[in-house]
């Protein structure tokens, strides 16, 4: 059991899980866990979430305690109940303890409140709804539009190159390279579908970094063509549009990282959407199966 959870439970025994008196700054390592588990209370006054998790292998078991936002003005976007998945830094010190618990990252991955209004209108993606044709600069520097994949299913997720979350960014493309495999091994749902992974920070992910970064996840690396998995990203303008009518929720971190949710959708061959995969849980294994029937191939 780590020193931070045997600190944790001789506070709780001695203090009654109230909040010890503000210590010095403790100097250390960062280190950073994937912690998910549901809110239960909120304390907007102090910036802090009351949260039942899950285990975190190797780090903590399942409890319930308190913890500090890293960002405390997003506390307003957290309710009892909601089901969230996070980024937990801690420090480490020189005596191998951990010190200043706090959630980063936050994606809410299911509402408890569903009339709850967010600062921005996000669209919540139907079966039926009719997809703009937005556009995109692919990873070889050429003009990309939805509407020149019509008559075939298109998969679509959004990432950014940099996430640091193997849980996030990472886990979308591993799906993505798996699911790509798979279509490879038939010819006619080869022909007949597409795969976009879409950057929401082009500002960085230009051509040639998603070039590099898709080709590794192929596997092919400078040989891949991407003739059927392409990496894009749109323009600055279009950014904003693009992450409302997909409910992408995305908001600068620190350090060039991005406060984001998970996206993945399905659109059939006449450009409507035929399935939304909200958050990351969701299997290749699936959403293979939904892409046979989107194409319309037994």
């Amino acid at each position: 059991m780590p020193k931070f959870l045997l600190t944790l439970l001789l506070l709780c025994t001695v203090l009654g899980c109230k909040h010890p008196s503000p210590a010095a700054p403790v100097q250390g390592q960062q280190m950073s866990y994937t912690v998910r588990g549901k809110v239960i209370s909120t304390e907007p006054s102090t910036g802090e979430v009351t949260l039942a998790h899950e285990a975190i292998p190797g780090f903590m078991e399942a409890m319930t305690m308190p913890y500090k936002l890293k960002d405390p003005s997003t506390i307003s976007e957290l309710h009892s109940g909601d089901r969230i998945t996070a980024r937990l830094l801690v420090l480490k010190d020189s005596d191998g303890e951990f010190h200043d618990p706090r959630l980063d990252q936050v994606v809410v991955t299911a509402q408890a409140k569903p009339d709850y209004k967010p600062m921005s209108d996000y669209h919540v993606p139907q079966p039926g709804d009719q997809v703009p044709d937005f556009k995109f600069i692919n990873q070889s520097g050429r003009s990309v539009h939805l509407s020149q994949f019509k008559n075939k299913a298109v998969l679509i997720t959004f990432i950014y190159t940099r996430c640091p979350m193997s849980d996030f960014c990472p886990k979308m493309s591993r799906n993505f390279a798996a699911i790509d495999q798979q279509i490879a091994q038939n010819p006619t749902l080869y022909k007949n579908t597409h795969l976009l992974s879409i950057s929401f920070d082009p500002a960085y992910d230009t051509p040639a970094v998603l070039r590099s970064y898709g080709g590794a996840y192929t596997g092919k690396y400078t040989k891949e063509n991407f003739d059927h998995w392409e990496f894009v990203a749109p323009a600055k303008t279009d950014l904003s549009a693009m992450e409302l009518f997909f409910n992408v929720g995305v908001t600068p971190g620190e350090s060039n990282s991005f406060n984001h949710s998970l996206s993945t959708l399905l659109i059939d061959r006449q450009g409507r959407i035929a399935a939304w995969y909200p958050g990351g849980d969701w299997k290749p294994s699936d959403v293979l199966t939904a892409m046979h029937q989107a194409a319309g191939i037994a």
